[in-house]
């Protein structure tokens, strides 16, 4: 066995740097951050830092490279390599399923308190894992411990997301803002996540010991993870519940000192024909394309007196039209405090930027402020400073912002002469390009039928199956509440043929009574089949919206440019 640490191969030809960050010593030596972030913490000979800051020391390589091979680390990689493989073997593309698995073994010895989470949230108990997973688990813990084994596991998930393009993870430099960003809470306040996931913002943000950390899920086995992680954390103080934040809170009446959220982004099915009245919408009913305005106002409603909001928005929240009444009443009322566009690509899943949107609900002590700190991180790289340098920061009046557009995009407020307009263009046309090519591969696979019409067999109607306990009706619209009924091929064709046509007046008007509905009743597999072309219809439909904003974005900054000069046509 060689005395040198692994090397990743897709860097095989890379000189690594005298000095090295610990994601780089992660990367040449070919383990997770936790796993370096856990041999720094339990072996006093690991090389010191000798420069960088607190939260992203350097080390000399040399000495790092020399205390491997003296501590013969090889044999532990394997371990949690062999382990990560089980994993994959075992469950294939369900990643988060994978490490909920592992995570619920893992945290099964420490007091039980894995089974006691899930019992007392109302969970199924975890399926016993495979002999031979289990064993190689048990390998792991007892190599690195079993916080460090679930963080090392959490580690090669968030990787795995972000090698896949998907965003079912806060991507690590998303993860590095948000902290960076975060106003300072104190031991004994709380902080809340209404969209938590595997509970990544809340288990990084300081102090370590003494906050009251609170979080909400939809995905279960997210829960999960992220219950167990604040177990072996030692964040007693930790409650994390499953559900839909914005159709079911499952936190009514709560008032936390910091909330910090990245919610799901693009979802036109929030739950707004439900919601209409719901008081959580202080600065207006957000459209079915502004999922994100309603994931705002609901952090909003949770904050405290004093208490303040950073979330993680889409750029294209900042200016796009369905949303100029509300970003108008966020600005009139003083709420928004500071936005900050962080630089493209530091979301994993694509490379267009994204904001961080700062708020304070006022106590009896503020006075209404003037002004809104925007900040343009876009021209830094992914892993560049995220304190601003002169010319990135501007105040601007509120009265400024007030206008036809409401463009709380902050390169928009920056000094003409500061803003790299050809930058900004080339960005554009690349969210144009993926926005276009996103909804190539949506647009689902449909051929010719064989020409008979689904509604000539057995159809139901939507009552029915709601007396046989398959599907709940709420508000104006009907949900699947068992599994043989799949959700989106319910909403399908709840919207298609004679139902929409049953649903329109002479007039026009249409108006959807789910009751009378009636559903083809079809076997659970026809059901999917269906059921993945609406919703991927569905999603068509919000890229297309996404695209008609990029090309007004992409104009502005194309007449902005040719107008000051910083742009010219091409050719002769």
């Amino acid at each position: 066995m060689s005395d040198t640490p692994t090397r990743n191969p897709d860097h095989h030809d890379e000189a690594p740097p005298a000095l090295v960050t610990g994601a780089e010593v992660a990367r040449l030596a070919g383990v997770t951050r936790a796993a370096v972030s856990n041999w720094r913490r339990r072996y006093e000979d690991f090389p010191p830092a000798v420069g960088g800051s607190a939260s992203s020391p350097l080390f000399h390589w040399a000495a790092v490279q020399e205390w491997l091979a003296r501590r013969d680390k090889s044999q532990e990689v394997s371990h949690e390599v062999q382990t990560w493989q089980a994993l994959r073997a075992h469950h294939g593309d369900a990643t988060v399923a994978a490490v909920a698995a592992a995570v619920g073994h893992l945290a099964g010895g420490v007091e039980g308190r894995g089974a006691a989470a899930d019992a007392s949230a109302g969970f199924p108990p975890h399926k016993p894992v495979d002999a031979s997973l289990r064993d190689l688990l048990d390998r792991l813990a007892a190599d690195l411990g079993p916080a460090a084994a679930v963080e090392a596991l959490v580690a090669r998930l968030i990787d795995s997301a972000r090698r896949s393009g998907s965003d079912v993870v806060t991507p690590p430099r998303i993860v590095r803002a948000v902290t960076h960003f975060a106003p300072a809470v104190r031991q004994g306040q709380t902080v809340f996540d209404p969209a938590c996931g595997i509970g990544t913002l809340l288990h990084e943000l300081s102090p370590e010991r003494g906050l009251v950390r609170i979080g909400q899920d939809i995905d279960e086995d997210c829960v999960r993870i992220a219950r167990v992680r604040s177990v072996l954390a030692g964040h007693e103080d930790t409650r994390i519940a499953p559900g839909d934040s914005l159709r079911a809170d499952g936190w009514p009446g709560l008032s936390a000192d910091l909330v910090v959220c990245d919610p799901p982004a693009a979802v036109v099915d929030w739950g707004r024909e439900d919601l209409l009245l719901d008081p959580r919408w202080e600065f207006g009913t957000p459209s079915r394309a502004e999922a994100e305005l309603a994931w705002l106002q609901h952090a909003y409603a949770h904050a405290a007196p004093g208490g303040h909001v950073l979330m993680v928005m889409p750029a294209s929240v900042a200016y796009r039209k369905a949303g100029r009444r509300i970003r108008a009443e966020l600005v009139r009322r003083g709420a928004v405090r500071k936005i900050i566009a962080l630089p493209g690509g530091v979301a994993s899943a694509h490379a267009l930027p994204v904001h961080l949107w700062l708020l304070r609900r006022p106590d009896d002590t503020d006075q209404r402020p003037d002004t809104i700190t925007m900040v343009d991180l876009t021209a830094n790289a992914p892993d560049g400073p995220l304190d601003p340098e002169e010319g990135q920061s501007a105040d601007v009046r509120l009265i400024d912002l007030l206008d036809d557009t409401v463009d709380l995009t902050p390169a928009a407020h920056m000094h003409t002469a500061r803003r790299d307009l050809a930058t900004e263009y080339e960005r554009a046309r690349a969210e144009l390009s993926t926005t276009i090519a996103t909804l190539e591969t949506l647009l689902p696979d449909l051929r010719a039928g064989d020409g008979n019409d689904l509604w000539d067999g057995a159809t139901v109607t939507v009552a029915e199956l709601a007396r046989a306990g398959l599907v709940e009706l709420q508000g104006g619209g009907a949900r699947a509440a068992d599994d043989q009924i799949d959700p989106d091929y319910l909403d399908g064709f709840l919207t298609a043929g004679p139902n929409v046509r049953r649903s329109t007046s002479q007039s026009g008007t249409y108006r959807l009574d789910p009751r009378n509905a009636r559903i083809p009743q079809r076997e659970t597999a026809v059901q999917r089949r269906y059921g993945t072309a609406f919703r991927a219809l569905r999603e068509a439909e919000t890229q297309a919206l996404l695209l008609t904003e990029t090309v007004r974005r992409m104009a502005e900054v194309a007449r902005e440019g040719m107008g000051s000069g910083a742009l010219e046509p091409g050719g002769e």
